[in-house]
């Protein structure tokens, strides 16, 4: 049987010092990386050339940059990576590890670049909440096998919470894999706006939309905090 090949896609946004700092391990790890960019005005296109790593363009939006991505590669398995989160030593053996024993899709677990106890606290509870739910997020390097992503027509194109929905349609489709090994993800966000009120941003906006509130309304609460 022939290796399972992984396709790292990165959706970035005026992301030029992430790239810099953890595109290359990504390079020589995968079989395949595509950035797909969303209108950066940085030199982001320009760093991502220099690394040798294919670019796409267009509009910006998560959902949309990464289905983007995903048409310009030809693995079997799709790993969608923030720009600013690195993966841990031996994941994408791990990824064809888990696509091996029959899952469709899955993720990693996280923590953060920052030792505040607070940061400490609320990667605890991601892992908590990762286990029991086996619903990890976008931050958490979510991989899909390409069939299973094709079936579910990719990512929506919702202006928040794309992650959510897409790992949430992937998981009523089959096995999902929880790899028990944490992805470094970036602190910036939660520094910059406030640690707290960012972690009771983050799950009162979860909390409103399985109450039934659309993407459409929490975005504003979401970019409030960014």
């Amino acid at each position: 049987m022939s290796a399972i090949t992984v396709a790292v896609v990165i959706p970035t946004l005026n992301e030029e010092e992430a790239l810099r700092r953890h595109l290359p391990t990504v390079i020589d790890l995968a079989d395949e990386v595509v950035i797909s960019d969303g209108g950066s005005t940085d030199s982001t296109p320009l760093v991502a050339s220099e690394l040798g790593a294919p670019l796409v363009s267009g509009s910006r939006g998560r959902g949309p940059q990464m289905n983007r991505g995903v048409l310009a590669t030809r693995a079997d398995v799709l790993l969608f990576l923030h720009a600013d989160t690195q993966l841990p030593p031996g994941a994408l053996e791990a990824v064809r590890s888990e696509v091996e024993r029959g899952r469709i899709g899955g993720g990693f677990l996280a923590r953060f670049d920052d030792d505040r106890p607070l940061l400490r606290l609320s990667s605890k509870l991601v892992e908590i909440r990762t286990r029991l739910t086996r619903i990890p997020l976008g931050d958490q390097a979510q991989f899909a096998t390409r069939s299973a992503f094709n079936q579910l027509g990719g990512f929506r194109d919702w202006p928040i919470l794309e992650d959510l929905d897409f790992i949430r349609r992937l998981k009523r489709q089959g096995a999902i894999g929880i790899i028990p090994r944490p992805v470094t993800t970036s602190a910036r966000r939660y520094v910059q706006n406030g640690v707290l009120k960012t972690i009771a941003n983050n799950w009162w906006i979860w909390t409103l939309f399985f109450l039934g509130v659309p993407p459409e309304r929490l975005v504003r609460r979401y970019r409030d905090t960014r």
